[in-house]
């Protein structure tokens, strides 16, 4: 890379892409290449009934993805091959849909995949000081798994819970306002098989159960009513109110629109 402009000259290297600890392809050494024919009629029963609820079958990629997660902990060639032929597709076609989003896996995960927000926000509020702590209380493996497979630790991108910073995630529940001895706390009590519950949603399950309530399987876990907005997400609102402010009429944004427009 070529030094850049305003740097004085050094040359000023960027990581792109996936970050450099997860594999770049669904093929981690070891993963499955298909399924025992027990196994592949369990999941095209299951498959069978997500398919059931899209008007179109190749709608039901997604659902049939953390389907597939829940099977192995993350996605593998068997997996997508069996997602292919379900919805008569390519293995090239699943996993080019897979590989957009973060929550599909690349590499075995454990019973809990812990996730820290390093984005901008968490990271000024002390977010990377507690993926450093875990990581050396952990001892995570070069794929962020502990020995006893217990815990997977990675970073995760913005969560849209800023206002809540620093965030953790736990199999995708929220654990907001962390500090790096309350994240330590967290990652015992999950080792220790102890009931997490998080900030906001419901009671923390082992990861291949959320990837199945995530196909869209059936969730009995209690909800307790943490879910809805806090006062951290309500506080502009409440001082705009306190303010007075408001929007301005519809029809003056659409003269002001049509100003700036012409």
């Amino acid at each position: 890379m070529p030094p850049t402009a305003g740097t004085g000259g050094e040359r000023v290297f960027l990581q792109l892409g996936p970050p450099p600890e997860e594999p770049n392809q669904f093929n981690h050494p070891g993963a499955p290449t298909s399924y025992p024919e027990e196994v592949r009629a369990r999941l095209a029963a299951d498959a069978e009934q997500i398919i059931a609820r899209y008007p179109h079958p190749k709608s039901a990629i997604l659902s049939l993805l953390h389907l597939v997660q829940a099977e192995d902990s993350y996605l593998t060639p068997a997996g997508l091959a069996f997602c292919a032929e379900q919805l008569d597709l390519t293995n090239a076609q699943v996993a080019a849909v897979a590989s957009f989003y973060s929550m599909y896996r690349r590499a075995p995960t454990g019973e809990y995949l812990v996730g820290v927000c390093t984005n901008t926000l968490c990271a000024v509020m002390g977010g990377d000081a507690i993926l450093d702590a875990l990581k050396d209380h952990l001892g995570v493996d070069d794929e962020g798994t502990t020995a006893d497979g217990a815990i997977t630790l990675q970073h995760v991108e913005c969560n849209a819970a800023c206002d809540y910073a620093p965030v953790m995630m736990v199999n995708w529940e929220f654990f907001d306002q962390q500090t790096p001895e309350s994240a330590r706390q967290l990652v015992d009590a999950l080792r220790s098989e102890e009931t997490v519950v998080p900030t906001r949603g419901q009671p923390v399950c082992g990861f291949r159960q959320t990837s199945r309530f995530l196909a869209g399987f059936p969730d009995e876990r209690p909800d307790e009513g943490q879910g809805g907005p806090g006062a951290a997400t309500l506080a502009g609102l409440h001082e705009a109110r306190n303010r007075l402010m408001a929007a301005p009429p519809p029809s003056a944004t659409a003269t002001e629109d049509r100003r700036w427009h012409t």
